[in-house]
């Protein structure tokens, strides 16, 4: 078979060498839309991350059987169209749910210990100047006896309000799809876990129900302080809301994902006043070493499943 790989700079040093078992492999570590169609014309599979495929890609693919979508979310790739032509679309689940928990602890300790503030104070040789021993300028709490909402309780929701309850947090969660609601955690409204929450935690898809979510008016109902974390998807909240509410009000935010990825050149939140409260990562949640290996793991099986 002909594999095309068409953005594996996506999976960093993840060794790609399993795919070779099949036949003849090529590599792309990025491929732009307008490249996508001479790449792939005479594939029989095409393991894609982000590089969208359209019907007029499958049209002219006449060898085409198997698209491999190295990630959850399927919606670069024209599964209607897919179906048509009788191309089977495979993508790999779950493997990234700890990679994720453990980024939004990450984050969150990152903002609720001021980890910038005393970093710089030492390494700026404020410390050595002290008076005293310690420094406790930036006051921050503890997450046990906090109220800790989770805004979508799939298996990620689970898996973070499982590691919160063991720091001693009350777990309350939103159901963005309806579905969720038979969980051992209370489910509330959004606007009471907005306005009650100490710790809010997005872990949602981007869909009709989430789009805009949390706009300025629903941000403005969270408490002085609080944190909010979205490692989701971007356009759950309102980037715009956040570049403009951080520097109205006590909030943090600790943001994995955005709207558009990569970020936009002079995008709003790169010039809020109180930097102090914000918090990006560049995607990075999903992104562990053992994570990746579990992706392209999953990728490699469901091309030789297809085989069977």
């Amino acid at each position: 078979m002909n594999i095309v790989i068409l953005d594996a700079l996506t999976f960093g040093d993840t060794s790609l060498e399993g795919f070779n078992a099949f036949g003849h492999v090529k590599i792309y570590q990025t491929t732009a839309p307008h490249e996508t169609q001479e790449r792939i014309t005479n594939a029989d599979v095409i393991v894609t991350n982000k590089v969208v495929i359209t019907d007029e890609h499958m049209a002219a693919s006449p060898s085409l059987k198997l698209i491999c979508i190295a990630a959850t979310g399927m919606n670069n790739v024209d599964l209607a169209a897919a179906k048509t032509r009788n191309i089977s679309v495979k993508n790999v689940s779950g493997y990234s749910t700890d990679s994720v928990i453990q980024h939004t602890f990450s984050m969150l300790f990152y903002l609720l210990g001021h980890a910038r503030y005393y970093d710089d104070a030492v390494k700026s040789g404020a410390y050595s100047k002290s008076p005293i021993f310690t420094d406790v300028s930036q006051p921050f709490f503890e997450v046990k006896g906090k109220k800790w909402g989770i805004i979508g309780m799939g298996e990620i929701g689970r898996g973070v309000a499982k590691v919160a309850t063991a720091f001693g947090a009350d777990i309350c969660y939103f159901s963005t799809s309806g579905a969720n609601l038979a969980q051992e955690f209370l489910h509330v409204n959004l606007d009471d876990l907005l306005a009650t929450c100490d710790i809010i935690s997005i872990h949602a898809p981007l869909n009709d129900k989430t789009n805009n979510l949390l706009d300025h008016k629903q941000l403005d109902l969270c408490k002085k302080g609080a944190i909010i974390l979205n490692l989701g998807r971007g356009g759950i909240i309102n980037e715009d809301a956040v570049a403009k509410i951080i520097d109205e009000k006590e909030l943090y935010f600790g943001l994995d994902v955005l709207a558009k990825e990569p970020m936009i050149p002079n995008h709003p939140l790169l010039n809020v006043k109180n930097t102090q409260r914000l918090y990006i990562t560049p995607h990075i949640a999903w992104t562990s070493v053992e994570a990746r290996e579990k992706l392209i793991a999953g990728v490699i099986e469901n091309i030789q499943t297809s085989l069977r």
